[in-house]
């Protein structure tokens, strides 16, 4: 039998959702407006081909934070979760197709670590579509009892 940890008061999640939506805000605004990607001195012209998965993906995790602002209960959370973690996991599969990096030759592997984070996030969001599904399942027989 596992115990779920108790959940922070409604004021202090909704707090850190509204947070979380204005973070994501920030960056599709620094992302496509001012200064723009190519103010990234590593990022490539193959950016573009990455940037509606990336700007999609933001939209979902702030979209998702406005909604758990607003009512944040366990199958609204697993299924938005679930959705946010999709969209990511298809961004970074996209991201790992085109890899729009280029470091320098500063000696320091900075691909391969790049590759390797990659990997990690896209066996991470994997893992977390499984529990997502599963939290979601739960909550909706919950909800049918």
């Amino acid at each position: 039998m596992s115990v779920a940890a108790p959940r922070h008061s409604v004021g202090t999640r909704r707090l850190g959702y509204l947070v979380g939506a204005a973070v994501n805000a920030i960056l599709l605004y620094l992302v496509n407006v001012e200064p723009t990607w190519t103010a990234l001195p590593f990022l490539t012209g193959d950016t573009p081909q990455v940037l509606a998965l990336v700007n999609a993906a933001l939209l979902m995790s702030l979209l998702a934070n406005l909604v758990y602002a607003a009512d944040d209960a366990p199958w609204i959370k697993a299924l938005g979760d679930l959705l946010t973690t999709a969209v990511g996991l298809a961004a970074a599969v996209r991201i790992w197709q085109v890899f729009p990096f280029s470091f320098d030759d500063s000696g320091f592997p900075w691909e391969q670590l790049t590759r390797v984070l990659l990997v990690v996030a896209i066996v991470g969001s994997v893992i977390g579509i499984i529990v997502n599904l599963v939290s979601l399942a739960r909550g909706v027989s919950g909800l049918l009892r």
